[in-house]
């Protein structure tokens, strides 16, 4: 049974940056596709980002484009998110996913999540 890890959450200000991990055991990522959802508080969880097996395709929520990266180490079953101008509303936590398709309703499988906030 596959386990995803997620690593990389923290606290930082309205601008700033960070790179989530997701690291993967029990399983070879490199025949799934992954994505990113979030949760903030009080909010229900929402699609972020999520990229194919191959790495080829990639796609983001309108509200990261531009600001937000997704992409994978098949050789090191990670899958990383690099998150640029960081706002406010971005707080949350970012919980990666596995799944048979790139589609947010195919990546059923999940982290525990890591919490990322961000202060204005």
């Amino acid at each position: 049974q596959v386990q995803l890890v997620e690593s990389g959450g923290g606290l930082v200000q309205t601008g700033g940056s960070l790179r989530l991990s997701c690291a993967a055991s029990g399983r070879a990522l490199s025949n799934y596709a992954m994505g990113w959802f979030r949760q903030a508080p009080g909010k229900e969880r929402e699609f972020v980002a999520s990229i194919s097996w191959s790495g080829r395709s990639t796609s983001y929520t309108d509200s990261v484009k531009g600001r937000f990266t997704i992409s994978r180490d098949n050789a090191k079953n990670t899958v990383y998110l690099q998150m640029n101008s960081l706002k406010p509303e971005d707080t949350a936590v970012y919980y990666c996913a596995l799944g048979i398709a790139p589609r947010p309703d195919a990546l059923n499988t999940w982290g525990q999540g890591t919490l990322v906030t961000v202060s204005s």
